[in-house]
C-alpha cells in the first residue's frame, strides 16, 4: 500500500478547500478551468497513483472532484488512496 508523505498531504489539505468551493458554487470556474486547477491528466501519477485507486473515484468514469467524464487510469493531484 502506497503510504502519503507529508508533503502530499499537505498539498492535498490545501486543494481540497478549492475544490469544494469551486463546485459548490459552479459560477467561480468552468469545468475546463476546474480540471486544470486540479491538474488532471489521462495517464498515472505519483507511484502509480490512478483514479480507480482514489477515494474520489465514481465508477466507471466520474469523480467527486473533476467535473465530467475521466479516465479510472487518470490521476489528479486531489488523489486520495483508498483505505
Amino acid at each position: 500500500m502506497n503510504r502519503m508523505s507529508r508533503i502530499d498531504l499537505i498539498s492535498l489539505l490545501a486543494a481540497v478547500p478549492a475544490v469544494v468551493v469551486v463546485n459548490s458554487s459552479g459560477a467561480l470556474a468552468d469545468d475546463a478551468a476546474t480540471r486544470r486547477q486540479l491538474k488532471y491528466q489521462d495517464k498515472p501519477g505519483p507511484r502509480g497513483a490512478t483514479c480507480a485507486k482514489c477515494a474520489l473515484f465514481k465508477p466507471p468514469s466520474a469523480c467527486s472532484a473533476v467535473p465530467g467524464k475521466i479516465s479510472p487510469k487518470g490521476w489528479c493531484v486531489a488523489y486520495v488512496a483508498k483505505s
